[in-house]
Order: C-alpha cells, then structure tokens, then sequence
C-alpha cells in the first residue's frame, strides 16, 4: 500500500529551508567498483520493492510539484520518446525494427507508472545491451584495418533528425565513418595507427564494460529521471547511492576537480566552474569545454569518455584530495573535427572560505579624470548552517563577508562599486534577500508563489541602508538563482545599473524529500526526491524564468540561449507575471541609458576583446550549422593549420592591449598591476559615465 501523502508536512519540510539549484544530474555517481565478473548477457530485472518506490515517486511528481501533471497519453509518449534519447542519442545502436518493436508501449507508460510497472524500461534496456555487444563486434574487427583519409567523404556526427537504420549493414557503415572520424583526430595528432587502433579499441571497450556493469538500481534511476526530466528539468530522482553523494556535494566537502558537468550529445560538458575549487584555479578548464578523455596521476592510461553516462564520468574525475586527474578537453569554440587539449588537475577540497567574497579596486582614466572603482567579485550567496545554529557569532555568510569588504572599500574612497556576479549560479534565497538589504534602505527584495498559488512577499529584514553610492551589477549567462534575484531587484528599484549577458533564467525553487519519511520497506534505503515546489517573481511582479534578467547595457555572449539556459530545456517552465509588489524606486536611471550604450558602443568599436567576442559570435552561429565533417586528413589539415594562426594572432595582438590598473588592498601599487579582463574594464568605464552624468 502506498503511504499517503500529507501535502502540509511536506510544504511545512519545504520551506525550513528553501536553496536554489542550478543544474539537474551534476551530482549523480554510481558504485560499479563491487562487480568482479560481468556477464555480456545478463539481463537485468526490476527489484521487487522498486514497484512501491515508483507509485510513491509518480504521486510524488504528479501532485505535489509545482505544475501539476496528468499522467496521460500525451506525458508517455514524451517518456519514451526521452528513455529511448538517453539510451541512444546518436541512434547508433538500435535498429528500426527495436523502436517500431518499442512502440507498444509508447502509450500504456502513464499507467505502468500508476501500477508501478517497470517492464517498459527494463526490457528496453536489455535489448541496448544486445545491440552494443554487436557494436562492440563490430567496432573490434572494423578497426583492425587502417582506413584510408585520401577519399572525399564526410561524416555527420548529429544524428537527431535522422532517420533510425533499417538493417545491421546500414549501421556498419554509420558506424565506419564515426571511427575513421575518430581515428583522424588522432592522426592529425600525431598518432600512429597502431596506437590509434588499440586506443579506439580501448575507448568502445571501456564503454562497453560501463554498461555491462550496471545494476537494477540504476537503470530504476534512469527511468525515474527520464520521468523526473519531462515535467521539469530540475526534478531528479536520486538513488541511495546518488543521494549520498549529493549530501557530501552539497556539504560542499567533496574531493575532485570542482566542476559541475552535464551531458551534451556525447560529450561530458562543463557546466559551471565551482569559485575556490581546483579548476577554477588552475584557470585551465572553462564552462562549456568538453572532456574527451581522463587520466589518473601524471602517466596514467587516459581512458576515452564520449558517450558515456555523466555518473560513470563523475567516478573517474572524482578522488582523494592531493592526487592528479589529467583531462583531455575539446574546448567549447571548437568543433569535434578539431585539436584537444591535456591539462593536469590536483584534486582538492572545495572550502567555504575558497569560495568567499572578495574584492579589489580598479583604477582607470577617463577624460582626464581618475576614478576608483570598487569591484565584489561574489562566486556564491553562502552561508556556513551549521556554525549558525550551534551560534558562533563569527559564523561566514555571503552578507556578513561583503559588508566588511564593503567597509574597506569605503575607507579607500571609492567612487563606485561593481557587483562581480559572473558565473554565480546561486545558493542560499535568504542570503541574497539580505545582501540586496546593503544597497537598499527596506522594502521586499522577492516574491515567492507556491504550487498552490499562495504568495510570499520575502523583505530586506534591515531598515537601514549600508552602501548609497553608485553602483553596477556584472552579470553572464551562467548568472543564476539568487544571483538573479539580487540583480532583479537592483534594477526595479533603480538601484544600480545592470551590465553584462542576459542570464540563465533559472526562477524555480527545488526541494530535497527523502523517501525513507514517506514509505517504509524494511531496512532498505530508498534514496530522494529533489522537487520543483515553487517560482519566483521580481518585486514588479515579471518571472525570471527563461527570460533571467537582460542587463541595461548588453554585452556579446558567444553562448545561444537556445543551445545555453533555462529556455534550452524543453520541459522548462514558462515565463508568466504576478501582481507587483508594494516598493518605491531608489531612483530612475533609465533616462541615462541611452547615453550610456552610445559611449559603450563607440568604446568597443576599437576595442580587440570585443571583437574578438562578436568575431566568435559569428563564427559560434556557422559552425552551429555545420552538419558535416570531412574525412578527408588534407582538408582537415588546411582547416587546423587556420585555426592555429588565428590563435596565434589574436594572442599577438593581446599582448599590445592592457590600459586599466587593478590592485588588492596593501599588495601593489596601481603602476605594478594591470587587469586582464575586458568586460571588467568597460564595466568600469560604464560605470564612470554613469557618475559623471549623474552626479557631474
């Protein structure tokens, strides 16, 4: 019998504490360690208590996110349409025949979830591993023959709007050009074919084993996510195994490379850079790079990852603090028919202090006239929970740090401050309720509507107002949640002007439930829920969701928010408006924007950086178009040897490009320091203008 559910209770649970997330899928990671003999053949079978856990997870998902679905034809359609992509993206290992086979349960899903029947996924998946152990035959024989790169053919790597292949024969030859394509790459580098054939080998068969290796549990996951995933993008199902490793990620203790990774196609992609962590030190591994292939230590084999499941890469990347992970990356500007990169990163633990607020002040002329702006650069809106309640009085908050940097920069006199939050993903809504409170005197900061569509009005809890002078908020696409809650409210109250990209428009509130409070099984762990239970809305009463916030002055982003942002997902929720709040405006900049853009425009006219941006704009939208890659190893030559000296000049050209100072307090003087940032720059020389128009 299923537990029945008390929505009080859980929207009581709900909202102790309310933390934004960004992505879905970053955290998960499965133990595959404990098989010592994998059987090719093995075919897996539901647990029995995954029946009751799938009838608690559909009411779950059903009645109490914050879109209420039907479960209907028209929702299984959507899942099997979603568990076939993420089985077989490329539609590179079933035949026609299997989907058309499929189809037979392409309209009874909705009540095999009811009835908590997992046949569908569970036989869909047995017959994956019948067509990649004939892949894997394939694969093994085709490559002990060197391929011949003087003929004229092209490969075409995007298969989505293809057709499925009718025959074993049709697949053989799709699967021929995507090895010769493979092997080109590694021709172009240099490789051997004897090497390049043993490495290929080694790539599918690591692949191959992966698969062998998974347990009832995680195909359960699988499909539970695949039902998570068509009702929203943020709701997961995680197993006991994933929730553990997503207490320990969100604990923010965990050992790797500290980097939040999704599944692009069947690439490993980098989401977000965590701030403090060892990527984003080692300023080697950058949002959207794809990673090829891992490697332990310094001479560890590299072993290739495209294809593979984002949790069986995740165990790979992740390990002690101290010790080295090498990773292959395809940066994200580059097609898949160009060069990769090696980089080495030592593994460490991401701390609370690592991701801490900090500032610094930057010193530019204009018009003959010095200014001194102070920049925050914010990673996340944190707060250390547990210092809190046990009541340290010093316990670190994202507000508490900020307001003592803000003291500094008062000290220094400076005549404005840029709000750094690039990047910011988000973190904790009450931290950035409170830090929009610096820069605001009272009023509400945010709304908040439950799937019940009852409304809260969240306030600045201080009456007073710690920083009044000029002010500008830096924003990028990867800018999110509660870093999109902070600018929001900056801009309706006319607070301070907004720069930068428009955001992700990420405006949903999730929730962790865990299902062991809701249905007992014995011992057994059942693992969670994270849950879309709520929306939230701008003081003016606008949505974030999908649109994010659009600066005042926009700046050129290489990344497309068809391809990059909540409205990418095709199960995001929708944009919509609530009333407006009760607020009064701070001040009314909007008749300044205008002549702020004409001077921004006729500075970046000239400026290198800014070209090279809408330079890479351009070039981002050809290559988004190109369907084919040749196969032949001239042509692809020609094309790596342009692209290489087209590096080699813009980085000619960089060195001759840097006019602005930037220093930190008490380590050099302004002549000793300059700033390798252009949007910084010209964030500061915006805000410059800004204070000579305003204020003379």
């Amino acid at each position: 019998m299923i537990a029945k559910l008390n929505y009080g209770l859980i929207m009581k649970k709900i909202f102790l504490l309310i933390i934004l997330f960004l992505t879905s899928g970053i955290f998960a990671q499965t133990d595959h360690t404990q098989h010592a003999v994998i059987d090719s053949n093995l075919v897996l079978q539901p647990e029995p208590y995954h029946s009751k856990v799938n009838q608690v997870i559909t009411s779950i998902l059903t009645k109490y996110h914050y879109k209420k679905t039907d479960l209907n034809d028209s929702l299984s359609v959507l899942i099997f349409d979603e568990y076939i992509k993420s089985l077989d993206n490329g539609k590179l290992y079933f035949l026609k025949s299997d989907i058309e086979e499929f189809q037979k349960y392409r309209l009874v899903i909705d009540d095999y979830l009811n009835e908590g029947n997992e046949t569908f996924a569970f036989d869909v998946f047995n017959r994956y591993k019948v067509r990649l152990n004939e892949r894997m035959t394939y694969i093994l024989h085709r490559l002990n023959e060197e391929f011949d790169f003087t003929i004229d053919e092209y490969y075409v790597p995007d298969r989505k709007d293809e057709d499925w292949a009718k025959t074993k024969t049709e697949l053989d030859e799709i699967w021929r050009k995507r090895l010769k394509n493979d092997a080109l790459n590694k021709k172009l580098a240099n490789d051997p074919w004897e090497k390049i054939s043993v490495d290929l080998k080694k790539r599918y068969q690591s692949f191959h084993k992966v698969i062998l290796q998974y347990k009832p549990e995680d195909v359960f996951q699988l499909y539970m996510n695949t039902f998570a995933s068509v009702i929203d993008p943020h709701s997961n199902y995680f197993s006991p195994v994933t929730s553990e490793n997503f207490n320990i990620t969100m604990s923010r203790s965990l050992e790797g490379i500290g980097a939040q990774l999704s599944t692009i196609d069947d690439y490993t992609t980098v989401a977000n850079i965590i701030p403090g962590g060892p990527a984003d030190k080692s300023k080697k591994l950058f949002e959207k790079d794809r990673i090829v292939s891992v490697g332990q230590d310094t001479d560890g084999e590299m072993v290739d990852v495209i294809g593979w499941r984002l949790d069986d890469v995740v165990q790979l990347i992740r390990g002690k603090k101290g010790t080295t992970v090498r990773l292959e990356i395809l940066r994200a500007d580059k097609t898949p028919d160009m060069p990769t990169e090696t980089i080495i990163i030592v593994r460490d633990k991401v701390t609370l202090e690592e991701q801490s607020a900090k500032s610094e002040i930057l010193y530019l002329n204009e018009n003959g006239t010095t200014f001194k702006i102070g920049v925050l650069d914010i990673p996340a809106f944190y707060i250390d929970f547990k210092a809190r309640s046990e009541g340290d009085a010093n316990y670190k908050s994202t507000t508490r740090d900020v307001k003592k940097l803000l003291m500094d920069l008062k000290q220094e006199n400076v005549d404005g401050i840029i709000v750094d939050l690039r990047s910011n993903g988000g973190g904790s809504l009450q931290e950035a309720i409170e830090l929009t409170g610096l820069f605001i005197k009272d009023g509400p900061v945010v709304q908040v509507k439950d799937s019940r569509g009852i409304v809260e009005v969240d306030k600045d809890p201080d009456a007073s107002i710690f920083y009044e002078g000029p002010m500008a908020v830096l924003l990028n696409r990867y800018s999110a949640s509660a870093s999109e809650i902070f600018a929001a409210a900056i801009q309706d109250y006319g607070r301070g002007i907004i720069i930068g990209e428009q955001t992700f428009g990420k405006g949903t509130v999730q929730n962790l439930l865990e299902l062991n409070r809701m249905i007992r099984l014995g011992d057994a762990e059942l693992g969670n829920v994270k849950l879309t239970i709520a929306k939230y809305y701008r003081i003016n009463g606008s949505s974030t969701q999908k649109i994010g916030v659009i600066p005042d002055i926009e700046f050129p982003s290489v990344m497309d928010r068809d391809d990059f942002g909540e409205a990418s997902y095709p199960s995001s929720l929708d944009w919509d408006l609530i009333n407006s709040a009760e607020y009064k405006e701070y001040d009314n900049l909007k008749p300044l924007i205008p002549k702020l853009t004409e001077n921004y425009k006729k500075r970046i006219a000239d400026n290198i950086e800014f070209k090279y941006m809408l330079e890479d704009m351009q070039e981002y939208k050809v290559n988004k178009l190109k369907k084919s890659f040749s196969l032949n190893e001239e042509v692809r030559k020609d094309e790596r040897e342009k692209n290489e000296s087209k590096r080699k000049l813009r980085e000619e050209m960089r060195q001759k490009e840097s006019d602005i100072k930037v220093v930190n307090k008490n380590e050099v003087s302004p002549e000793e320091s300059e700033v390798d940032d252009a949007q910084l720059r010209e964030s500061g020389r915006i805000l410059s203008d800004l204070i000579v128009l305003k204020f003379g």
